[in-house]
């Protein structure tokens, strides 16, 4: 838009744009900017495509003083924070400007006046909503007019205010120039300013008399309206409830005479041990009201005209490539209990879900933080007062509440939309972690913790701290649904007196016997503030790169920290699915907290430069599909440590695991009775041991140096035996039981894999190899 194609003024309360030469500095000048006045803000823009992303700098014009330097400059004051030294065009151009900041100062200023005074949001030209109800079709023109007509019937009332501001003070200047007594042709000429100012001033006021009756006549028809409207709203809200009654009444007795013809037609043959098929066993509710889901839509920004042509092809053709729908998943089992009908025999385990409350115990927290600023937490005992009941190893294998995420993913015909199921399964880890700011119990070297649900979801998982220093424990899921997940993770943590950093340290794999997809990611780093004063709270930072080894498939998620200053949602999570082309298919946006969804993309462009720099990508998008959403937390929660549902039956003691098993660990196990004294004395005593047995390995691997050394001739002094660096041996001498180190073949890093053998030895009862560590 050009100076000279700049729009009329409006009144206040429209927006107003316009191109005004903003001085910036001695060097630049006056420099051309995009201005935007509306609702009592003037904003400027490098350019107009700007306005949907960055704004430069924001006025209130409430607060603001309007002055004019000469014929086209004027300046825009905010009491000293904030200037602006602007220049129009012309002066027609400053004028239209002074015009229309003056129109939304006043009425911005009366706004925030009666905003101050009534205390609510109450206005005539807003009519409140009737109950239930949220401003439907049926009177959003009603509504729309009456905003209108308000918003008109305040500009009037606002250029009243000005017409008689100027109109006072150009007569008390006249009548000063008149004062003067001037004679002579310059005194002429003042008197018929005068008499021209005068008759101007009559005429302005009878104008003034005639705009205020009409307010008064506006204002009180607008209240009957209003009035009128409301009762009307009312009416309907009554109409419709009424008409849900007879619907439900209708449809109640619909079915009971069904029922009642049914039964007598069977009476003969209907035995009394169960119900008739006539009978009603579903609410009313949920039968009569039953919705259509909506069809898939471009939501991003408006859909090019070719897949309007052809938006039936497409619906129909996104919907075949979508993975299977909960039913099919859920069939699977059925179908494993027809090949194997002994199974059905055999019911489900119960789980347990709820665990003793925790205790209130008061811990001086600054005693014991004051001495780790700076240091690794793993490497600190720590009392138990700062733990949940649960190891390093059950968290792990927490990651697998929403296992069915993989299941789904094994199921999908595309790799690019198991792709999608893939990186909501990496998000929805940290789920679990939005109230749990206690620590795990860090695992004893050595050991262990099984996850059998092969009956109720088709997985078995195992864990085994396959390290001590660095504390590492190596993780591994098969699933009977098509799917592995491995990982080695190592946690770093540092505190740094607000807060504490934990940084996990390992590459995550998922692999899917269908396509022989193999994909990596890393976790973020989780942040918990306020540890020394104010209350808890955790979030996690960050980005993860999800990447198919197979096909060259890459999504990048990226995790929002929280600030205070953002206007974005809290615990945002944002991603884009791409091709080994680098061609977008599908974005991911969401949170780590609550839910993510996935749309298809369909278009893509470049769009202007950010507030960075960069140019950000415009994407064309079908309507958003929700991938994951968090399950609720059960009942009574909060005083259990806020553990999910599965979270409470991890620590559930189970006949035939492993001796080295998490849920033999005593220290664990009296914390979770409530008996935390006895806890921290059995912590110690663990720890000691697990340092005894350390000492122990030590010594015998500088034996065996000594002795291979000797054999080499080499001279060896006694005191070596105690060297402190032949104790900072990485991994010193200690083997893991059902793991095995080895170089992966995918990243070259150097972990630990599953060797086998843990499942067998349980099957047979032989737990002989297993070192006794509790």
């Amino acid at each position: 838009m050009s100076e000279s194609k700049t729009p009329t003024p409006t009144p206040a309360g429209d927006t107003y744009k316009g191109w005004v030469f903003k001085w910036t500095n001695y060097i630049k000048g006056y420099q051309r900017r995009w201005f935007v006045l509306s609702n009592g803000l003037l904003s400027y823009y490098r350019t107009q495509a700007e306005m949907g992303h960055t704004c430069r700098g924001t006025i209130n014009l409430a607060t603001a003083t309007i002055s004019v330097d000469d014929a086209c400059n004027f300046v825009i004051s905010n009491g000293g924070a904030q200037t602006y030294h602007l220049k129009a065009s012309c002066e027609v151009e400053r004028q239209r400007w002074i015009t229309a900041l003056e129109l939304a100062k006043a009425k911005a200023a009366r706004m925030q006046a009666e905003s101050d005074d009534s205390g609510d949001d109450f206005s005539p030209s807003s009519p409140p909503t009737a109950p239930g109800q949220g401003g439907g079709s049926q009177n959003s023109e009603v509504q729309s007019a009456l905003r209108t007509l308000g918003s008109k019937v305040e500009d009037l009332s606002t250029c009243n205010d000005l017409i008689s501001k100027h109109g006072s003070a150009l007569q008390r200047s006249l009548s000063e120039l008149d004062s003067l007594r001037m004679t002579g042709e310059a005194g002429d000429k003042i008197r018929q300013v005068t008499e021209r100012a005068t008759l101007f001033r009559i005429t302005s006021n009878a104008m003034i008399n005639a705009c205020r009756d009409f307010l008064a006549l506006a204002q009180a028809h607008s209240r009957r309206w209003q009035k009128a409207l409301q009762a009307e709203r009312d009416q309907r809200v009554r109409l419709e409830e009424t008409l849900e009654q007879l619907a439900k009444q209708h449809n109640h007795l619909e079915r009971a005479f069904r029922g009642a013809s049914q039964a007598n037609a069977t009476a003969d043959n209907q035995s009394a041990s169960g119900p008739g098929k006539g009978e009603a066993s579903d609410d009313d509710d949920n039968e009569f009201f039953d919705a259509m889901e909506e069809a898939p839509e471009f939501i991003t920004v408006p859909a090019d005209p070719q897949f309007h042509k052809r938006s039936s092809s497409n619906v129909s053709g996104f919907n075949s490539e979508m993975c299977p729908d909960d039913q099919s998943l859920n069939e699977e089992p059925l179908a494993m209990n027809q090949e194997s009908p002994s199974q059905e025999l055999v019911p489900l385990r119960k789980r347990r879900t709820k665990i003793s409350d925790k205790p209130n115990y008061s811990l001086n927290l600054w005693s014991i933080m004051k001495n780790c600023i700076g240091k690794e937490l793993s490497k600190i005992p720590m009392p138990v007062n700062f733990n949940e009941p649960i190891s390093m190893l059950q968290r792990l294998s927490e990651d697998l509440e929403y296992h069915e995420l993989l299941d789904k993913g094994s199921k999908c015909q595309s790799s690019l939309e198991q792709m999608c199921y893939v990186a909501a399964f990496s998000v929805s880890s940290y789920s679990t972690t939005v109230y749990r700011t206690g620590k795990p119990f860090n695992p004893l070297l050595g050991e262990t913790y099984e996850l059998d649900r092969r009956r109720e979801s088709g997985y078995r998982s195992l864990c085994e701290q396959v390290s001590h220093h660095p504390p590492a424990a190596a993780h591994h899921v098969i699933s009977n649904r098509g799917w592995t997940l491995r990982q080695e993770i190592t946690v770093a943590s540092k505190f740094r007196g607000k807060y504490l950093s934990i940084m996990p340290l390992g590459t995550i794999h998922a692999i899917f016997e269908k396509g022989n997809n193999h994909y990596t990611w890393k976790k973020v780093t989780t942040t918990v503030h306020n540890i020394i004063v104010g209350k808890l709270w955790i979030d996690q930072s960050g980005e993860i790169d999800v990447v198919n080894h197979t096909t060259g498939d890459r999504c990048h998620l990226k995790f929002a920290p929280y600030s205070y200053f953002s206007r974005d949602v809290a615990r945002k999570v944002t991603g884009v699915v791409t091709d080994k082309d680098g061609k977008a298919h599908y974005v991911l946006s969401g949170t780590w907290d609550e839910k993510m969804e996935f749309s298809r993309v369909m278009q893509s462009s470049r769009g202007e430069n950010g507030s960075e720099g960069k140019q950000k990508t415009v994407y064309q998008t079908l309507k958003a599909k929700e991938v994951w959403k968090r399950n609720p937390l059960p009942e009574g929660a909060e005083t259990m440590y806020y553990f999910t549902s599965l979270a409470l039956t991890l620590n559930e003691l189970e006949e035939g695991v492993a001796p080295t098993d998490s849920r033999r660990r005593p220290d664990q196990r009296l914390m979770e009775d409530g008996r935390w004294d006895e806890a921290n004395s059995e912590k110690q005593r663990l720890e000691e041991k697990q340092r005894g047995v350390r000492r122990e390995r030590e010594r015998e691997a500088a034996s065996q140096r000594t002795s291979s050394q000797s054999e080499e001739g080499l001279s060896v002094d006694e005191d070596s035996l105690t060297d402190p660096s032949l104790k900072s041996a990485p991994h010193d001498s200690h083997k893991a039981l059902w793991f095995e180190r080895s170089e992966d073949p995918i990243t070259g890093e150097q972990i630990h894999i599953y060797k086998g053998g843990y499942w067998e030895a349980k099957d047979r009862g032989s737990w002989e190899e297993c070192p006794e560590i509790f």
